[in-house]
C-alpha cells in the first residue's frame, strides 16, 4: 500500500501566517469528525512575548514547541484518534520534528502568494503573528517536497472548495466517507 493510499492519523496543515492554516484545518476537522487543533495554542509564554513584540523566534525557540506539537500529534495516533494541526511548519527541518518520520502524519501545504497572503493579514489582527513578520516567513519558507509526500493547495479558492480538494487528494470522497470519527 502507497503512502498516498493510508488515511493518516494526523494532517499538519502547514504555510505562512495568512494562509488560512486556522480557518481550513477547523473546516477540514469539521468534515471528516476529526479533532482540531491549532499549533499556537502550544506555544511557550516566552515565545508569545516575543511574537507579540514583533521579533522573530529563533530555531531555539520552537525546538521545543514544535516537540509538543509532535507529542499532541503521536498521542492522537496512539489512541487511535486522528487530528488536523494547524502549523506553520515553514522549514524542513521542522517538519522532521514533527513527522518523526511517521508515514501516517501527512503534511497539506497551504500555497499562496505574498500578495495574497498580505492582503489577508492586513484585514485581521493576530495576536501571535503581527503582520510585520510575514516577508521574515517567506524568507524561511522551504517548500515541501516531493519525497515528504505533502498535499499542495493552492489557497485562492474558497474555503469549501480547498478542504474538498485536500479530501479528494487524501481519496476519502467528498466527505471523507469511510474514516472513524474521532470527537476527542
Amino acid at each position: 500500500m502507497s503512502a498516498d493510499s493510508v488515511v493518516p492519523c494526523g494532517l499538519i496543515l502547514m504555510g505562512v501566517s495568512g494562509s488560512g492554516k486556522s480557518t481550513i484545518g477547523e473546516e477540514l476537522g469539521r468534515r471528516l469528525g476529526w479533532a482540531y487543533e491549532d499549533a499556537d495554542a502550544f506555544h511557550s509564554t516566552s515565545n508569545i512575548a516575543k511574537l507579540r513584540a514583533g521579533q522573530p523566534l529563533t530555531d531555539d525557540d520552537r525546538r521545543p514547541w514544535l516537540q509538543a506539537i509532535a507529542d499532541e500529534i503521536d498521542r492522537m495516533c496512539q489512541i487511535q484518534g486522528h487530528i488536523v494541526m494547524a502549523c506553520s511548519a515553514l522549514k524542513r527541518s521542522y517538519r522532521q520534528i514533527l513527522s518523526q518520520g511517521k508515514s501516517n502524519i501527512r503534511f497539506v501545504y497551504l500555497d499562496g502568494t505574498r500578495e495574497l497572503i498580505g492582503k489577508r493579514l492586513s484585514g485581521r489582527h493576530h495576536s501571535f503573528m503581527p503582520a510585520e513578520l510575514l516577508q521574515s516567513q517567506f524568507d524561511a519558507l522551504e517548500p515541501p517536497t516531493a519525497d515528504e509526500n505533502p498535499i499542495i493547495v493552492s489557497i485562492d479558492a474558497p474555503v469549501d472548495r480547498i478542504v474538498s480538494e485536500i479530501i479528494g487528494k487524501l481519496g476519502l470522497g467528498a466527505e471523507g466517507a469511510g474514516v472513524e470519527r474521532d470527537r476527542s
